[in-house]
């Protein structure tokens, strides 16, 4: 169940920076297309699919019957002797006492065997068979959680390139303002109208930026590098979108719901409930009542002996044939089974104390992520207020310094601040969508569709 956005509340948050799109900007959905089409995870997870598949054809086949024929030839030596027999014929007085001798060396011996047996009642079978589709269904959870991985990784990617590419932007328009800065400060020094130490200030101040934005140039190029791996797409076509100045999406659900609808749905969880259920089967493997098997079982076959021996030429053949019930029961195994059953035991155990730390963790985690989008409305209103006063204060310290009141010591740390907060905003616009993806994951929705919802954000600007 995903977490519902009610349209009667719909927080509107305006971060109007004033930025305008890149041309021919890359956005989210083709970026998760071109992943999907190139990233070497996709095909991984797409064969253990496959392999998982062919488990629900393992489980069906356990069930039917199986055929064996056997053959075998070969020379054989074979001597035989009977006494004491009772031989009557037609024609012939009865005999007793009557001895036979029969004598092959190295005569030719065929054999032959066909068998089949259809399992009726088997617990040991039965487990094995439930284990395997559970096993298939795991694979699909695997799959899917796959997916999801994936999609978060998209887009943690894409927007690490936004936000470096938007870094090295601003920086660059920082150094630009302070480098002027620094040329109206030598030239109002050496006019007498300001100090030396305006001209050292704005100068390291520009050298602190010129670090800065070979440090982000470097952060830059090491964004575009690991998204065109992921995508197989050119560094030229990596020019993301910005995020939205607007973003509308509605309240969500109560707290406690969401976090039940993620115990309920998360993959992650659900996988971790299926191998309890495997660890229960495999209890079963080893109880006493699923020791015992019933089979209907039916058999032919054939065994020929024929050479010369002792006593001239000699042939044998026995014809067998055979249809009934067949009932195993294991009556002492050395202690194997008890043993194994003891692991068995142990092993749910586990799984059960394994499950039961995945739900807390997956509950404190949707809450937090709950709680950030529950708070990013009033982060991103306050940084919204703090861009808009500092860039405020940006133009009240330039102008304070061009008539005399304000120093550009003031000024220079006005256009830091001023940068400082514009980051920040962009940064926290960037988290407030990634935390939206985050919910949909953890509540096991998320797919295509919700990342095209993200994308719609950035393409229309909300």
């Amino acid at each position: 169940m995903t977490c519902r956005f009610k349209p009667t509340h719909v927080v509107v948050m305006v971060l109007g920076l004033g930025l305008a799109p890149f041309a021919q900007a890359l956005d989210l959905s083709q970026t998760w297309q071109a992943t999907l089409a190139h990233d070497p995870q996709i095909a991984v997870s797409q064969a253990a699919r496959l392999a998982g598949t062919a488990k629900k054809q393992q489980a069906a086949a356990l069930w039917r019957p199986s055929l064996v024929l056997s053959a075998s030839a070969g020379a054989t030596s074979a001597d035989t002797s009977t006494t004491g027999a009772n031989f009557s014929a037609t024609g012939f007085p009865t005999s007793n006492g009557v001895e036979f001798n029969t004598s092959v060396t190295n005569g030719s011996s065929t054999r032959w065997t066909l068998g089949a047996k259809q399992p009726l009642l088997s617990a040991e079978r039965s487990a094995q068979s439930k284990q395997l589709e559970i096993a298939a269904s795991v694979s699909e959870l695997e799959w899917e959680s796959a997916q999801a991985d994936l999609l978060l990784r998209t887009a943690q990617r894409y927007f690490d390139l936004l936000l470096a590419n938007r870094k090295l932007e601003v920086l660059r328009q920082q150094q630009k303002s302070v480098d002027q800065a620094w040329v109206e400060a030598k030239d109002r020094f050496a006019l007498g109208d300001t100090p030396v130490t305006d001209t050292h200030e704005a100068l390291a101040r520009s050298m602190v930026l010129q670090a800065q934005v070979l440090a982000a140039h470097n952060d830059l190029e090491m964004a575009q590098t690991v998204l065109a791996h992921a995508t197989g797409l050119s560094l030229s076509e990596l020019q993301p979108m910005e995020p939205p100045a607007v973003v509308q999406f509605a309240e969500q659900n109560a707290l406690e719901s969401v976090i039940a609808q993620a115990l309920a749905n998360n993959p992650l969880l659900r996988m971790q409930a299926a191998q309890v259920q495997l660890a229960q089967q495999e209890v079963a493997k080893f109880s006493a009542l699923g020791s015992s098997t019933l089979d209907v079982v039916a058999q032919a076959g054939q065994d020929r002996l024929s050479g010369s021996g002792d006593f001239g030429s000699a042939s044998n053949t026995s014809n067998q044939r055979m249809l009934g019930l067949q009932w195993t029961l294991p009556i002492y195994t050395g202690g194997y089974r008890s043993a194994r059953q003891k692991e068995a035991l142990r092993l749910e155990d586990k799984a059960r104390a394994e499950l039961e730390r995945s739900r807390q963790q997956i509950s404190q985690q949707t809450r937090g992520t709950w709680l950030a989008l529950q708070s990013g409305t009033a982060r991103l209103a306050a940084l919204n207020a703090a861009h808009q006063a500092s860039m405020a204060r940006l133009d009240a310290t330039r102008l304070g310094r061009q008539v005399g009141d304000r120093t550009t010591l003031d000024f220079l740390q006005a256009q830091n601040d001023a940068s400082s907060a514009a980051l920040a905003l962009v940064q926290a616009r960037c988290d407030l969508l990634l935390n939206r993806l985050q919910m949909d994951a953890w509540l096991g929705q998320l797919d295509a569709a919700h990342l095209e919802s993200v994308n719609v954000l950035l393409k229309t600007g909300g």
